[in-house]
């Protein structure tokens, strides 16, 4: 909400007509971005603004196709500012990569609102100039640039014009088109329980707006499939304001690939000609050539602070202060209230389902003694996940096993139980093993998210399931949940910290001490979506799920230095609630 803060750097020779001013905008305390303006020698009375933004190219604002559209527009009398983007051009390090805005979602403040800030504070750039046209304010960009042009010029009113290219395409068109999943910020936590692409495609109405898209194009929302649901949604709204005409669309045939070359940048000033400039029937249409007048990377360079704040530093500086009720009560009376309280806000945070069991064996078999059954275990409507059961003759109960790499891992693990007594089950939960859908894996795992579950609640939740299907159903308890690996310990913690029945007991092993170590160790949410629960950091840490177990038994196998400090208050927990704590 402050004002945008902006640093004037130096002015350098663009080409014939044109000059090209360095700056720096800042987008939160500390967080600045680099940007480069191009401006018409002669200026007088208010001219067309644009806002040109890039994709997930390292060029960032060195980015040929977009110098050059900067370019024409300069040479056309308009405004152009041209700014890098987080993880591109001089932005191009660990802690601006997308998947780190999730970060902040741990923390309960949306990593998202990042990337808006650059777009908002960008245009409060261009209209702070004296010689800005409100009234004639453009946005563009390709692919993640695309999908920029989208966000802003849906939400944010002042923007009139815009030309998203091979940018977005609808949720529905990603669920059957997998080259369309996107990174964090486009499959942002819950925004498809909001909205679709294609109701902000409607809310450009009544807007001029040019949705570019290209048939052959390698890398994702190709015009075949991306294009027509868009057009569909947003047309009546176009219609609905008498200005259907205002609503185009451009198919680039040649070359047809993933990109805003010249074809592509003509559709776009054929665009500006008829909207920006429709009293000057002489605008040119066409691309004017200006090739050698790119820069490099060098020539755009602006000077930025040494210690110019990242998606990590945000998080750091907000997880400080983490979790907001962070000290357990000291009282029998008061613990069990705040168990029963943390409970219910858990089951919100996570949110966690009440899934019922349906098993399908898969085959059975006897081995050196031990019975062998493999299951498909259906949670809910939603989700099957695989399991193996053993067991000897008269188990004392079920051990329920999984680990971050899979049931594949547990072998050592299972026949350890067996020898102790115990009917061992060992699966895969969503997102880990044979539930792990492969290259697109973490991408399904944000969509999760943007429907509006989360990858660690969806988890909890089928573990919850199956440990009450064992002590129900199959009469197979007591049921002990273990988990092995930061991923899976924190699932079981969860899931055990909700469902208080059917769980006895609970082991976990290669835990975090706590969740502020994913933004220490700057993970990505490719390291572990589950990791990076919106808002759990805000409610609870590792201490806090833990103690939630109480006074069922807990074992935490081989803990670290950093396990034994943070979980220290538990020894005194586990006492007052005369649970017994193993650390």
């Amino acid at each position: 909400e402050g004002a945008t803060q902006v640093v004037w750097g130096e002015t350098i020779s663009g080409g014939p007509g044109y000059h090209i001013r360095k700056l720096r905008y800042e987008v939160l305390p500390g967080m600045w971005m680099p940007a480069v303006l191009y401006e018409p020698d002669s200026l007088s009375g208010r001219v067309p603004v644009f806002l040109n933004v890039n994709g997930h190219t390292a060029d960032g604002k060195a980015y040929v196709p977009k110098q050059l559209r900067c370019i024409n527009m300069a040479k056309r009398g308009m405004i152009a500012l041209n700014p890098d983007w987080l993880g591109m051009g001089q932005l191009r390090s660990p802690g601006y990569g997308h998947g780190r805005m999730n970060q902040l979602d741990l923390c309960g403040t949306a990593g998202l609102a990042v990337f808006y800030l650059v777009l908002q504070r960008g245009l409060d750039v261009l209209l702070a100039h004296q010689h800005a046209d409100t009234a004639r304010v453009g946005v563009a960009g390709l692919s993640g640039g695309g999908w920029q042009t989208i966000v802003i010029s849906a939400l944010d009113q002042r923007v009139t014009l815009c030309n998203p290219v091979a940018g977005y395409s609808s949720f529905l068109t990603r669920a059957a088109d997998f080259s369309d999943l996107g990174d964090s910020e486009q499959t942002p936590v819950d925004m498809a329980s909001v909205a679709d692409y294609t109701h902000l495609t409607a809310m450009l109405a009544p807007r001029p707006a040019l949705l570019t898209y290209n048939a052959k194009d390698e890398c994702c929302f190709r015009a075949d499939h991306a294009l027509a649901p868009l057009l569909q949604e947003a047309q009546p709204f176009y219609r609905l304001y008498g200005y259907p005409w205002r609503l185009r669309s451009h198919v680039n045939e040649e070359p047809g690939t993933h990109n805003f070359d010249q074809d592509n940048r003509e559709a776009l000033y054929r665009l500006l000609a008829d909207f920006f400039f429709a009293n000057d029937p002489g605008m040119e249409r066409t691309e004017i050539p200006s090739a050698d007048e790119v820069k490099t990377a060098e020539e755009l360079n602006v000077p930025l602070p040494e210690d110019n704040a990242d998606f990590q530093s945000l998080a750091l500086g907000l997880a400080r202060g983490l979790p907001r009720a962070a000290p357990l009560p000291d009282t029998l009376a008061e613990a069990r209230a705040w168990q029963a309280a943390a409970r219910q806000r858990l089951a919100e945070v996570a949110r966690l389902r009440e899934y019922a069991v349906s098993a399908v064996s898969a085959g059975r078999e006897q081995r050196g003694g031990l019975n062998v059954t493999r299951w498909k275990l259906r949670v809910g409507q939603d989700w099957t996940i695989p399991a193996v059961e053993v067991a000897a003759a008269h188990p004392k109960g079920t051990l329920v096993l999984v680990a971050d790499e899979g049931r594949a891992s547990l072998a050592a693990e299972v026949e350890r139980g067996v020898n102790d007594g115990w009917r061992v089950l060992a699966l895969d939960p969503f997102y880990l093993g044979e539930s792990n859908a492969g290259r697109v894996a973490g991408l399904f795992a944000l969509f999760v998210s943007s429907v509006g579950d989360r990858p660690v609640g969806v988890q909890a939740s089928q573990l919850a399931a199956v440990c009450r299907w064992l002590a129900g159903e199959r009469r197979a308890g007591p049921v002990v949940l273990s988990g092995s690996g930061p991923r899976s310990s924190l699932a079981v913690l969860i899931a055990a910290g909700v469902e208080t029945e059917a769980i006895s007991a609970v082991r976990i092993s290669r835990t975090l001490g706590s969740l502020k170590e994913v933004i220490e160790q700057n993970l990505s949410v490719g390291d572990g979506p589950e990791l990076f629960c919106f808002g759990l950091l805000e409610q609870f840490d590792v201490l806090q799920l833990a103690a939630l177990t109480a006074p069922r038994q807990l074992s935490i196998d081989a803990p670290s230095e950093r396990v034994r400090q943070e979980l220290a208050p538990l020894a005194r927990w586990f006492d007052l609630l005369e649970g017994r704590l193993e650390l």
